[in-house]
């Protein structure tokens, strides 16, 4: 029996966690030829708009897609951007490396965080064409371009490279460029038109980020522009604290052994957003913990009491510690004006109307709710709404029926708003198309696909009360037309 564990523990080995995603693609949306060439896109499209955004520069993104082999379905992904470029010696980690990211541990919106995205695309062009991607890099303090053939070794996790140089990158017009990226990479991959398509992304994404400007080209050579709409890029968010009623009591306890604070009132006080220096006092005298005592020498039982302090379980003088909101400068709406414009630029229309809600929170994490509706004639009227779902800006274009937002449209009765809707329940039906988008530090997805976003009650009611009013709006605009229609039969 001893010889059997033996033998059973010899056969244990840790895998790599590119290793795991190789083998699992599916979790990062390549599990199927069409999906794949939608995840690709989105992961290099959502890279750029994010540098760009950060960089503080007005997006022009290019996006070209060319079938090398109709019979065993391989094409070549280009995109390009105006971003401000990745340094050389970054490139390998960026691209060859899972988990690689500056976004992880930062609270704030952003678009991608787990540093898994692109790295995907390089493992799933190697895994069904064999071939490595080719990136070419500009910085503005350098007078060439780098490039690189980029690869991604699964047992390591860890780039491997080839044909690395550099050269001058020349646009069309003659000039020089002055910063960017190009990503081109092969794969087996299928393109498709309709509602889940590399074009719908990309017009999806167009009405959400109306200062960027998107030029696409598809395999039949065809052009597709959406210019952008506003000269203004999104508000510039700012990274936050964690919020004491969004924190785990594993990453509690990690925070304190880590903490070089003497004081648990300095601790809490410095690396919390909401607690104040009597928050902070009234929540270790809640916790019956000495202020005077090190985060560092905390023991278990302590740390689990200062949680229950801080959710609200243990009280003081019979309430619970009151903390201040986190700050939302963390989060960048859309806003109304601009969901117009985006809406408006895409889709032909009478109506468009919109709201942002007011920045509110959930479990600590600070969140943002947009909703939009456009009506008009061009629609069909006697098939459901479009539904367009984003998250931090980002198109959702998969599992629409398992969408929190999607539930969240299904739970109002569009009839008396003037909606066709069997039962009540359901996407109404009806020429129109509804935007809802959600804003937050820290979205929660069903899978690691990003494709539908979790059950989350107080979220579901915030969406729920944005379509609400709404659908008063879009009643109030045919009431206003039946009787203009009726004056004008009058006379």
């Amino acid at each position: 029996m001893a010889g059997t564990a033996e033998r059973m523990a010899k056969n244990q080995k840790q895998v790599a966690i590119s290793e795991f995603f190789e083998k699992n693609k599916h979790f990062l949306g390549f599990d199927s030829l069409t999906r794949s060439l939608i995840t690709a896109v989105k992961e290099a499209v959502d890279n750029s708009l994010d540098a760009c955004e950060e960089a503080r520069i007005l997006p022009d993104i290019r996006v070209k897609i060319t079938k090398l082999d109709d019979k065993k379905n391989i094409v070549e992904l280009q995109t390009e951007d105006n971003g401000p470029g990745i340094p050389k010696r970054s490139i390998e980690k960026v691209f060859g490396q899972l988990l690689f990211g500056s976004r992880f541990h930062a609270i704030r919106q952003s678009r991608g965080q787990q540093g898994i995205g692109i790295t995907g695309v390089v493992m799933y062009c190697q895994l069904t064409t064999g071939q490595k991607t080719h990136v070419r890099s500009k910085i503005a303090t350098e007078t060439s371009a780098a490039v690189v053939d980029i690869g991604l070794d699964t047992r390591k996790n860890k780039a491997t490279k080839s044909n690395e140089g550099r050269e001058l990158w020349e646009l069309e017009d003659g000039t020089l460029k002055e910063h960017g990226l190009e990503v081109t990479c092969r794969m087996k991959a299928k393109y498709q038109r309709g509602r889940q398509s590399v074009y719908q992304y990309l017009r999806m994404t167009s009405i959400v980020n109306p200062h960027a400007d998107i030029t696409f080209v598809d395999p039949d050579g065809d052009v597709h522009h959406w210019p952008r709409v506003t000269e203004r890029l999104p508000r510039k968010v700012e990274s936050i604290k964690p919020h004491p009623h969004g924190i785990h009591l594993g990453t509690l306890q990690r925070m304190c052994t880590e903490s070089t604070d003497s004081r648990m009132t300095s601790f809490l006080y410095k690396n919390f957003s909401g607690v104040s220096t009597r928050a902070a006092k009234q929540l270790l005298e809640a916790a019956e913990i000495e202020e005077k005592g090190k985060p560092k020498s905390m023991k278990p039982d302590q740390i689990r009491a200062l949680i229950e302090a801080f959710q609200g379980e243990r009280v003081l003088n019979g309430k619970p510690v009151k903390l201040l909101n986190p700050p939302t400068n963390c989060l960048s709406p859309i806003e109304e004006l601009l969901i117009k414009k985006g809406l408006s630029k895409t889709i032909d229309s009478r109506f468009v109307t919109t709201m942002t809600r007011s920045p509110t929170v959930s479990q600590g994490n600070p969140y943002q709710v947009e909703v939009g509706l456009i009506f008009g004639d061009g629609m069909a009227a006697d098939k459901p709404v479009e539904v367009l779902r984003f998250a931090n800006r980002v198109p959702l274009m998969y599992q629409q029926g398992g969408c929190l937002l999607t539930k969240a449209i299904e739970s109002v009765d569009w009839r008396q708003y003037g909606l066709d809707q069997a039962g009540g329940r359901g996407v109404p039906k009806g020429p129109a198309a509804i935007l809802v988008h959600l804003a937050s530090t820290n979205v929660q997805f069903t899978s690691e696909a990003k494709e539908a976003l979790a059950d989350n009650g107080e979220v579901m009611d915030e969406v729920r009360k944005a379509m609400l009013e709404m659908g008063r709006g879009l009643r109030k605009h045919l009431e206003k037309k039946k009787k203009m229609v009726k004056v004008q039969e009058k006379f």
